[in-house]
């Protein structure tokens, strides 16, 4: 069965091809794959890292596939403001400014703890990360180029994208240029040199509002610093091209952010910025979206604190479609977390039993079926467990086919067992309780047991003294 993929821009799901096609002397074929990246200006939540575990799976997919994958990544670090309206302030140097230090500090520090955290997801780190300061240059050119077809006008404040201009604009998110006009009317405008508010800034100039932006740069147009939209159109068209094959991001940049990237790009060179679009859905918490100006978001870090494995919420995100809305709560990580356990027991079980005789396989098939139907990876975990039930398969093949379907999932399915690790929250709280015991505050001592049990542990008074182990 050939790859397929959903096409955000078709509305369809379409077999898949490189662009490229075969590379010559019997090399693999490539595929050009864009991958936005994080505002680096605090911790991503696990709603973010949802949409990086979905784009992990779909280079895992191209390259069981047998393509070779170029993946790029841009990390925003300059001009990312707490508006899409082109207001507010720039978010990293907000933070800058709270924490009292330089926004390079603050992006530099962000961009380390995503990267760490990637890395406790087995997500695989993109081929090239290209921060959006170090491609100034080439967001310059790109400006120059719409000047020079008539889609860019400057003002005293800033340059603008002329959307009225470009007669394709909203085909991405299926809102027509006149809806996206008059929505675009109730906002604010700042800038009375602007045309009409759905246009988008390229450069923001050292004037008003931003007169002491503390990154900027020299340009034809005045000193400033470029607007959020261009660093991603800018940066994939130096490492991959245009077009490309596949431009990826959350199901929040249709509208706005990849709207404008290929109004910018299509408008500058005259030809499509990507051939598929792919965005995955929302993690929501209590039926609200989970995100920083939400004020529910959660952090990997604060899941470690709880004493959960970050496979853990890997195994949760591939229990569910990456176009389907997940909902989060702390009793399904708690399944999930029980669930990744049993999978990896059993599997340590069958392994004992393994031996160099092969077997029976056809399971292959069914999981190349399943991941091949647009990244379906519930249906990949249920061949798995299929898989692993299935008594005419012998052990050594069960073996070998779960290391052949972890290149996919990403999961250590293979990893011994360790001993579960006791968080220090829980420690400091044990330590509490027997202070408390020794006392005689009996009451203070049963509360500290309960905030425990909330957080997933047991702690039982022996001779020895507590023990403490992870609910079951």
């Amino acid at each position: 069965m050939p790859l397929r993929l959903y096409n955000t821009l078709s509305r369809e799901i379409e077999e898949f091809s490189a662009q490229g096609g075969s590379a010559p002397g019997g090399k693999p074929p490539s595929v050009n794959l864009y991958t936005c990246g994080p505002t680096v200006y605090n911790y991503a939540h696990i709603g973010n890292l949802r949409t990086y575990i979905f784009e992990d799976i779909l280079q895992r997919t191209l390259k069981w596939n047998g393509y070779k994958v170029k993946r790029v990544m841009n990390i925003t670090d300059v001009g990312h403001l707490t508006s899409d309206a082109d207001t507010g302030e720039d978010k990293i140097e907000k933070q800058a400014v709270a924490q009292k230090t330089s926004p390079q500090k603050i992006a530099k520090f962000y961009t380390s703890a995503f990267l760490k955290d990637l890395g406790k997801l087995n997500a695989e780190i993109p081929e090239i990360i290209a921060p959006a300061t170090a491609h100034i240059r080439e967001q310059q050119a790109l400006i120059k180029k719409l000047f020079q077809k008539g889609f860019a006008y400057d003002t005293d404040q800033a340059v603008y994208f002329d959307v009225a201009k470009f007669k394709s604009y909203g085909k991405l998110s299926g809102q027509s240029l006149k809806e996206k006009i008059v929505a675009a009317r109730s906002e604010v405008i700042q800038d009375p040199g602007k045309k009409n508010n759905a246009d988008f800034a390229l450069w923001l100039k050292l004037v008003g509002h931003y007169k002491n932006h503390l990154l900027h740069w020299p340009s034809p147009w005045g000193e400033g610093f470029p607007g959020w939209h261009l660093e991603c159109s800018a940066i994939s068209r130096a490492f991959l091209g245009q077009p490309f094959d596949i431009h990826t991001g959350g199901v929040d940049h249709i509208g706005t952010h990849h709207e404008n990237e290929i109004a910018q790009s299509e408008a500058a060179y005259g030809k499509p910025l990507a051939k598929i679009w792919m965005h995955g859905e929302f993690l929501v918490i209590d039926s609200k979206r989970m995100g920083k100006s939400e004020r529910n978001f959660i952090t990997l870090a604060d899941l470690e604190k709880k004493g959960f494995d970050p496979l853990a919420y890997r195994y949760l995100i591939l229990g569910a479609h990456y176009r389907s809305p997940l909902n989060f709560s702390w009793e399904s990580l708690k399944a999930a977390q029980k669930g990744l356990k049993n999978l990896r027991e059993k599997i340590r079980d069958i392994k004992k039993n393994e031996s160099n005789k092969g077997g029976k396989r056809g399971w292959d098939l069914n999981f190349s079926k399943a991941i091949d139907n647009d990244l379906n990876t519930p249906l990949t975990l249920s061949v798995l467990h299929a898989m692993l039930g299935d008594k005419s398969v012998t052990p050594a093949t069960k073996i070998s086919l779960v290391k052949d379907f972890d290149r996919i999932l990403g999961l250590n399915l293979l990893r011994p067992i360790s001993k579960s690790k006791i968080p220090s929250k829980i420690k400091e709280l044990v330590a509490e309780r027997e202070k408390c015991r020794r006392n005689e505050q009996f009451i203070d001592a049963d509360r500290l047991r309960k905030e425990m049990d909330a957080l997933g542990f047991i702690v039982e008074d022996t001779a020895e003294g507590p023990a403490i182990k992870p609910k079951k």
